[in-house]
């Protein structure tokens, strides 16, 4: 199914169906996170939303560099990793989660993506905006 999607990349969800990939994710052996942000309306909203969604600890900062971190250096000293397969449905259109806020936060998982795949672990993120 994401035979002609790179193994490291942030797109827009398309024409992917959240179950089929979800389905995919498990017959890969990847980890599949998945957060719903269309109740967020502010950026502390969202990132307290994609901490409990990924579980991140309790000390996240729920900052732009908190989530990088927790992404990136915590997963990767967790040990050896399958892969990832990251959905971020309906990402906010709001005043206090506007465009540049959106792109801020995928330049965050575009560098995730990056660091993965520096160490050859696939990291694809997949979303959609409200």
């Amino acid at each position: 199914m994401l035979c002609n999607v790179p193994s490291n990349t942030v797109q827009s969800i398309r024409a992917f169906r959240l179950a089929e990939l979800q389905a995919e994710a498990a017959r890969l052996g990847q980890h599949f996170l998945y957060a719903y942000c269309g109740d967020a309306a502010t950026k502390h909203q969202v990132l307290t939303l994609l901490a409990s969604a990924f579980h991140f600890p309790k000390h996240f900062g729920k900052n732009f560099d908190a989530l990088s971190d927790c992404l990136t250096s915590m997963m990767y000293k967790a040990g050896r990793q399958p892969g990832f397969l990251v959905v971020l449905e309906q990402l906010p259109n709001t005043p206090k989660f506007d465009r540049e806020a959106r792109e801020t936060l995928l330049d965050v998982f575009r560098d995730a993506a990056d660091f993965w795949a520096d160490k050859k672990v696939a990291f694809r993120v997949f979303y959609s905006f409200q």
